[in-house]
């Protein structure tokens, strides 16, 4: 008798084309992991870049943002807390941020485990682009080794809440690296920050990368990624449409 090969699980891809607000966007999340731990939709991946903020997560100490605060702050980048794991960061236009909302107990053992896969999206992704991502022992995130020391090129921090995951990975593809140096990104002095653009030294099109992350996540969580219609921040609209999903899916 031929072994049961189970089906691929369908989750719901929501790739934002433009930047869109931090606030906004954890909005939509906190709906999706409510609708996810009700069952009421599968798992789902939000793809997108933010406008400039830095978001602040559980180990952020004063001495991480020296350079954020009322008097310093630029008017153009605002301070967000946020309740994920990690230090503080930043997020702007040309960094690619993923953000899964799924069972953990679909896809990975535990958050340790869960994180490693993250990594490993980040790492196969990046090394399309001939940049050999890394891990390093007790820090979350992808860096990159050069004879001058570690430069990070993938922040990751995460929250599972009941089960089910929030927050996740922000890859630095070709944006501009200088707010990063009003802060200890996540929390560890004299790390530097990279990018895949700065690596090639040459530009990246954001949407080739999204394409690839979600190549690779879709592999490695083992999901097939429907995608799904833009319309889904405003409170008064499903976000979660069963017959776009079938139609999409043939």
């Amino acid at each position: 008798m031929a072994p049961t090969i189970e089906p691929v699980p369908q989750g719901a891809l929501m790739r934002f084309p433009t930047p869109i607000d931090y606030s906004s966007t954890w909005a939509l999340q906190q709906r999706l992991h409510a609708e996810r731990l009700a069952d009421r939709c599968p798992d789902t991946f939000l793809l997108l870049e933010h406008h400039p903020v830095f978001t602040a997560g559980r180990q952020t100490l004063p001495e991480h943002m020296p350079g954020v605060s009322p008097r310093s702050l630029s008017s153009a980048i605002g301070l967000q807390r946020v309740n994920r794991g990690g230090s503080i960061t930043y997020h702007g236009p040309g960094q690619l941020v993923g953000y899964p909302i799924l069972k953990l107990n679909r896809v990975a053992s535990g958050p340790k485990a869960y994180v490693r896969l993250l990594e490993d999206i980040v790492i196969a992704t990046v090394k399309q682009w001939g940049i050999e991502g890394r891990r390093q022992d007790g820090t979350p995130g992808v860096w990159i080794h050069a004879a001058d020391g570690f430069a990070k090129i993938a922040s990751i921090g995460v929250r599972v809440d009941h089960g089910v995951t929030l927050h996740g990975f922000a890859l630095n593809v070709d944006l501009d690296l200088a707010p990063f140096s009003s802060i200890v990104p996540c929390g560890l002095a004299d790390s530097r920050t990279t990018s895949m653009a700065q690596l090639v030294r040459s530009p990246i099109e954001l949407t080739a990368v999204a394409e690839q992350i979600v190549t690779h996540s879709s592999r490695l969580l083992h999901v097939d990624w429907i995608r799904q219609p833009m319309n889904v921040l405003g409170d008064d609209v499903p976000i979660w449409t069963p017959l776009a999903l079938s139609q999409e899916a043939g």
